[in-house]
């Protein structure tokens, strides 16, 4: 991976000897930098690298701000989410992207070839206990564990200790067990009798209690060091002191680790960016750069790129074989999920993209939003929330839609929070994207051809066709394209309550798409389908840019004489005001001719529905008050009040 050229001179510090009492470097640090320094030297490296008399010294943020990204000449180094590595932000004078400098651990060695080679060969003397490594988690733990044996060093964990660590993907946040969720906050409603304490606690690493004998693993073949064992064999431990044969210094161990496990378990260069939980989209258009979309600082540049097209190639292969999705001129194009749920979508080769090889990764928050953050955010209000809420509530069918890059599916994700508790749920994808928190899931993705087989795959025709036989009393679909959208109407005909996402920038496009080729569903099924949300990414009043759901619709029927459909408009976002509209108040027809009446509410009370909405609104907004807002705990507290009745 080529390193691109900063726009400031690197001076180079291979040959320098840091006294963090006498470094007038280390002394001219704020406190917060100095401290994240002096316990990271890798931190403290970088910094030495650094012209400071020309940028100055950087601003350091354990935590980014929104207000962060208002600057118009950043210079701020921050902690990553997870990984233990640092980013740097720093403005090109010359150009309308930013700088994205990942810090991370790192050794330089003259000999650093044979080394890694003699490294490798240690390695495959410990193919047992790698073996015995389920998920990334592990995996990560126990190299780590053999890279300390073959440098003499004392370990972390033991392996037992690591065995018993969950099996997510490298760089996941481990979070130990909850209590119950906390109680609705005094004067939303009735107490819904729930125990407080749901408070969430986590760390990098959760590590289980010793045991006293080391945890059974069954034994499976290791992709990471099978062509090595063949190539070697097995043996004994190796005797060889690594460390004390190169002269490498502890930050040379520890930058060797690091690297090894990147390499190895993550997805190398670009295991930083997925581990920043600030990065929307990584995009690779061909040699050169890579290019990223940051939530604070949007469009961005990172600092290493591809320098030809025999080294893009060569990464792209190892990475869609990371994901079990290899690519080959014969299947050139690869949608495929990263074992942190984020998307990936590669073309690979110069005869199907002219600028060569190309990747996109849309990252997906491990935690989804939930929607008191959507909310705080302004994405929607509380009114707009707690109408969708009832709706879902009665099994109304929705369609959240809008373009690419507008917030659809996360909107979906954090609406499933009101799918009540002990509801069955069906999801069907093509990449799995959607997250819900209920236990009663089947998660269902679709399988395209291998090639070379006759095997005509399962689409997301097949698997919602066999959906509707699982008895689901939701169904859940990533993304309506084609002639799924006819089976999902027909679902929706037999009383399966149906949410998707869908491609449309309105009302009259989405119906437009729906009765139209190829997906060509009869104009009289559409009005089974009670709600469109429309959820897009707008510029706001003080020119930022923002996602909003700019109005909900409720569709009512379609008109066979007039050949029209009849819509209506009951939440509207203001564009100049950036709020919302309840338009509908009052002359809501799913509120008051289909969910009054099926709550009890006689003709002449109809109208009292709308103080529901209007109860469920200060509901939320007392939760949020209450700091209540990880998605987990917004549906647990969510489900325990509905279960109550106080919702």
């Amino acid at each position: 991976m080529a390193v691109f050229e900063l726009p400031f001179n690197v001076i180079d510090t291979r040959d320098h000897e840091c006294d963090s009492e006498s470094c007038e470097l280390v002394q001219q640090l704020p406190t917060a930098l100095r401290e994240a320094a002096l316990e990271n030297s890798f931190l403290l490296r970088y910094l030495h690298s650094l012209p400071i008399a020309e940028i100055g010294i950087p601003t350091y943020h354990e935590e980014l701000e929104k207000s962060d990204g208002d600057e118009d000449s950043p210079n701020i180094i921050y902690k990553a989410h997870a990984g233990g590595t640092f980013i740097h932000v720093f403005a090109d004078p010359e150009g309308i992207r930013d700088w994205y400098i990942a810090i991370e651990p790192s050794a330089e060695h003259p000999k650093f070839p044979q080394i890694m080679a003699d490294i490798e060969e240690g390695l495959i003397e410990y193919t047992d206990e790698l073996e015995a490594a389920e998920g990334d988690q592990q995996l990560a733990g126990i190299l780590r564990w053999v890279l300390a044996q073959i440098f003499k060093q004392p370990v972390e964990m033991e392996i037992d200790e690591i065995l018993a660590l969950p099996k997510g993907f490298l760089g996941e946040e481990i979070k130990k067990a909850e209590d119950e969720p906390p109680a609705l906050p005094e004067g939303a409603e009735d107490s819904a009798g729930t125990d407080a304490g749901g408070e969430s606690n986590s760390t990098a690493v959760a590590v289980a209690e010793k045991t006293e004998t080391a945890v059974a693993r069954p034994k499976k073949k290791s992709s990471l060091l099978a062509p090595l064992v063949k190539l070697f064999g097995g043996g004994s431990k190796s005797t060889l002191d690594i460390a004390g044969k190169y002269g490498l210094n502890e930050d040379d161990l520890e930058g060797i680790k690091y690297s090894m496990v990147r390499e190895k378990v993550g997805l190398g260069v670009l295991q930083p960016m997925i581990n920043d939980h600030h990065i929307e989209d990584i995009s690779c258009s061909g040699v050169g750069q890579i290019f990223i979309e940051h939530k604070i600082f949007l469009s961005m540049k990172a600092s290493f790129g591809y320098k030809t097209h025999a080294e893009l190639d060569e990464h792209v292969l190892r990475l869609s074989e990371r994901i079990k999705k290899p690519v080959t001129f014969r299947q050139p194009v690869v949608d495929a999920s990263l074992p942190d749920g984020s998307r990936i979508n590669i073309v690979y080769g110069q005869d199907v993209s002219l600028r060569g090889t190309n990747y996109t990764i849309r990252k997906f928050s491990e935690d989804p939003i939930s929607i008191i953050q959507l909310c705080k955010w302004r994405s929607l209000n509380w009114e707009m929330a707690a109408y969708l809420s009832i709706m879902i509530e009665d099994g109304m069918n929705m369609f959240v839609s809008g373009e690419t890059a507008s917030g659809k599916t996360t909107l979906m994700n954090a609406l499933c929070t009101f799918i009540p508790p002990n509801a069955k749920i069906v999801s069907i994808e093509d990449t799995a994207e959607v997250n819900v928190p209920h236990q009663n899931w089947i998660k269902e993705v679709t399988r395209k051809p291998k090639s070379g087989e006759t095997d005509s795959g399962v689409g997301m025709f097949d698997l919602l066709r066999a959906a509707l036989r699982q008895r689901p009393e939701f169904i859940i679909i990533g993304e309506i394209r084609g002639e799924e959208g006819l089976i999902a109407f027909q679902a929706m005909q037999t009383g399966h309550p149906v949410m998707a996402t869908f491609h449309a920038s309105s009302v009259q496009k989405l119906i437009q798409r729906l009765v139209g080729d190829p997906i060509l569903v009869p104009k009289n099924y559409i009005d089974n389908l009670n709600i469109a949300v429309m959820q897009v990414a707008v510029r706001l009043p003080d020119g930022s840019v923002g996602r909003r759901a700019i109005s909900i619709n409720e569709i009512v029927n379609y008109d066979s004489a007039a050949d029209a459909f009849s819509f209506v408009e009951v939440f509207q976002w203001d564009p100049v005001t950036d709020t919302f509209e309840f338009t509908g108040f009052n002359n809501s027809y799913l509120l008051e001719q289909i969910i009054a009446p099926a709550r009890g509410y006689p003709p002449a009370r109809r109208r009292q529905i709308y103080s529901l909405v209007k109860r469920r609104a200060r509901i939320l907004e007392k939760l949020a008050a209450s700091g209540l807002e990880g998605y987990q705990e917004v549906y647990r507290t969510i489900a325990k009040a509905i279960k109550d009745g106080v919702f």
